[in-house]
Formats: C-alpha cells, structure tokens, sequence
C-alpha cells in the first residue's frame, strides 16, 4: 500500500476550504470551526487549520481572514512575516490587539447564513 502525504489524501477538503475562504468578504474574519462545520465536518477544525497551513502563501487565498473561535490570529505563524496576518486584517479596517480581532463578533462572517452548498 503506497503512502498518502496528509494533503494528498485530502485535497478535495483542503479546495473546499479554500474555496469557502475565497468567499470571505474584505473586513470580515471567520473561524476555522465556522468553516469544518459549513463543510459538513464540523469537528475537523483542526484539519481546516492544516489546509490553512499552506495557504498563507496562496495569493488568491486570503489565508489573513481565518482565526481561532475567540478571534486570536493562531494562524499567524504561517505567514511569511509573524506581523503579516495582522497588518493585512488592519489594512482592512479590521482591528487587532494583542492577537486577537477586536469585536470579533461584530466582523465574524459565517459560512453557514452566508453561503449555500
């Protein structure tokens, strides 16, 4: 049996996401739960966070608009620059301190009132 790399196995998952991410209007951030539970796998927010993983340096993806459940910038790591996440989130009048989008629940953008499948 030959070996899958994690992001072969689940490349159809990880288009998905990037799509719903795609979608994500400009000044509006959503979670990566948001976006498991949209795609029928509302417990695979962690695999929503591997997709993500790679996107951060996808231009057509804007990996910038996807946070943790309370808002902090956990994705952040991923960017090329550490500060890359935040200064794009602020280019968008989004505002962010000390990692964390303020008025998260005002900016948040769920998938699921947003989108249909």
């Amino acid at each position: 049996m030959a070996t899958i790399k994690l992001s072969e196995k689940n490349k159809d998952f990880f288009e998905n996401v990037y799509a719903v991410v795609r979608e994500i209007p400009e000044g509006r951030v959503t979670s990566y739960g948001a976006i498991a539970a949209f795609l029928g796998a509302k417990r695979s927010s962690r695999m929503v966070g591997w997709a993500m993983h790679g996107a951060g340096s996808m231009p057509e993806v804007p990996a910038h608009r996807v946070v943790n459940r309370n808002g902090y910038l956990t994705g952040k790591g991923h960017f090329n620059d550490p500060d890359e996440m935040e200064l794009k989130l602020k280019a968008e009048g989004i505002q962010v301190t000390d990692d964390r989008v303020v008025d998260f629940n005002v900016v948040f953008w769920d998938p699921a009132t947003a989108l249909s499948l």
